[in-house]
């Protein structure tokens, strides 16, 4: 009933845009690397800043995935596909942010507040709306800094792709999450904390280029970690589609950029 091209698509479409939603709403959570794998804090200093560590909002974990996803449609859809797909969530993050909001703001039942977890302080109500809801100032950084690194993935890409070919996905691949990786650590940062929040509130530039180093260090060493993962989709999706097929979207992705 459908094609396999188009059902691929569908498929990789969801898979992207449910981890991208899904990384927005647990970053709420801060944890620890170090002590996650069992291991003291660093406790390194930089640009003046002491005291830092892999102190990471719990939305990494999913966001590499993104990463991978990006590289895998943009290899058999080219930009267009990648541009359709981040545009689409940005508006399904936006869209979820403002239903979270009214339901923060429905007035909650009263045995729902007396019955559930009742010594919990503050009450499950406030709890719920403090996990759930983010400063405006993130949530804006946030899917700026997303939309700002996905386009600039795609372009480096494709870029790359004119002097690899079809060979050397690694190459084109990890260069162009290095690249708009290091773009989206640093944005998010200065959008939430330094442009947005009043004087009293800013963080210094030093803290932002500080706290910016730490997030793409992680996101550099998972960025070449996960390169044999993108081998394994690749081999599985060109198994699903045949190779006259893979072959045909793989060069129509390279011919729309040429």
């Amino acid at each position: 009933m459908y094609k396999r091209e188009h059902l691929l698509f569908v498929i990789l479409g969801g898979f992207f845009i449910s981890n991208a939603l899904v990384a927005e709403f647990i970053g709420v959570k801060i944890f620890s690397l170090e002590k996650t794998l069992g291991f003291a804090p660093v406790d390194w200093s930089f640009l003046g800043q002491s005291n830092l560590s892999f102190n990471l909002t719990a939305g990494v974990i999913l966001w590499p995935v993104v990463f991978v996803m990006t590289d895998i449609i943009n290899e058999y859809y080219g930009k267009r596909g990648v541009r359709i797909l981040s545009y689409l969530t940005v508006v399904m993050i936006s869209y979820a942010y403002v239903m979270v909001t009214l339901a923060i703001g429905a007035k909650p039942a009263d045995f729902w507040i007396s019955q559930v977890n009742t010594d919990i302080q503050p009450n499950i109500d406030v709890a719920y709306g403090r996990i759930f809801g983010q400063g405006l100032g993130v949530i804006v950084g946030s899917l700026i800094a997303f939309l700002v690194g996905q386009l600039v993935d795609v372009t480096v890409f494709q870029y790359l792709r004119r002097f690899t070919g079809a060979r050397r996905i690694w190459l084109r691949a990890t260069g162009s999450t290095l690249v708009s990786q290091f773009i989206d650590s640093f944005v998010v940062l200065f959008v939430a904390f330094y442009f947005w929040p009043g004087a009293a509130n800013r963080w210094t530039v030093a803290l932002v280029l500080a706290v910016g180093t730490v997030n793409y260090i992680y996101k550099f060493v998972l960025a070449i970690v996960l390169t044999p993962l993108l081998y394994l989709l690749h081999w599985v999706i060109d198994r699903y589609l045949g190779q006259e097929l893979s072959e045909r979207l793989i060069r129509e992705a390279a011919g729309e950029n040429s």
